[in-house]
């Protein structure tokens, strides 16, 4: 069995899934997927299920962070060394994992993040201000700094694995990402080129991108504070 498996989470995503997988499936056989699919409403379930795809078929959407912890436990129950998180819209190219797994082996880091800025400047856009008011909380309360914080493509080694898994405070967002790396975790960013999504809809609207900066804000400013630390076995 291979040791890395790729999870795609999908919420409707039946206009991107094929190409996503295919390319997957065609360019890169050396990694395993699993797609899981988040109640999707549309279409995406019956697109896997007619090309034979590995799916996890969760009955109702609950959301990213469900999404995420129920790929971690199937990665862990048949004892994968790596996981990496690729959106199902087809922005994150596969081509970049090789260089994330030899980040992780180089540094002996837990998180490698697929970044669009560790090389390249952020954009001063109406778009990246929330990104760039999130990096500086999180430099601000941890003292370090993560260029990319909404990325969606990250490799994660077996601790990392069972703990996004198992414990029902772990979520695939930054105010995670802080907490973590004040309770010891080492993160890295490799660069990493994305395309635009070119089909299908984003789930953020104007409303909700501002209540999930407030949320995560709140977070990393106050909340993970009261966290409970984990056993980084540091």
């Amino acid at each position: 069995m291979n040791n890395v498996l790729i999870i795609i989470p999908a919420y409707n995503e039946a206009e991107n899934i094929e190409r996503v997988v295919d390319n997957l499936t065609g360019n890169y056989p050396q990694y395993d997927y699993v797609i899981i699919n988040d109640g999707s409403s549309d279409s995406t379930r019956k697109i896997c299920a007619r090309r034979g795809y590995n799916m996890m078929d969760l009955p109702v959407n609950v959301g990213l962070s469900g999404a995420i912890k129920s790929g971690m436990r199937y990665a862990n129950y048949y004892g994968y060394d790596y996981v990496v998180q690729l959106d199902g819209d087809g922005q994150h190219d596969p081509r970049y994992i090789e260089a994330m797994l030899a980040e992780m082996e180089d540094s002996g880091c837990d998180i490698v993040i697929g970044s669009r800025f560790r090389t390249k400047r952020k954009p001063l856009t109406a778009r990246m201000f929330g990104s760039i008011l999130i990096t500086g909380a999180i430099r601000l309360t941890t003292g370090k700094h993560i260029g990319d914080v909404t990325s969606g493509m990250r490799l994660f080694n077996k601790k990392m694995i069972k703990q996004f898994g198992y414990d029902m405070h772990y979520s695939p967002e930054p105010d995670t990402l802080a907490f973590l790396l004040n309770s010891g975790v080492k993160i890295r960013e490799v660069q990493v080129e994305m395309s635009e999504r070119i089909a299908g809809t984003s789930y953020l609207t104007l409303w909700s991108s501002a209540w999930y900066m407030m949320r995560i804000m709140f977070s990393i400013l106050l909340f993970q504070w009261v966290r409970k630390r984990p056993d980084t076995g540091r």
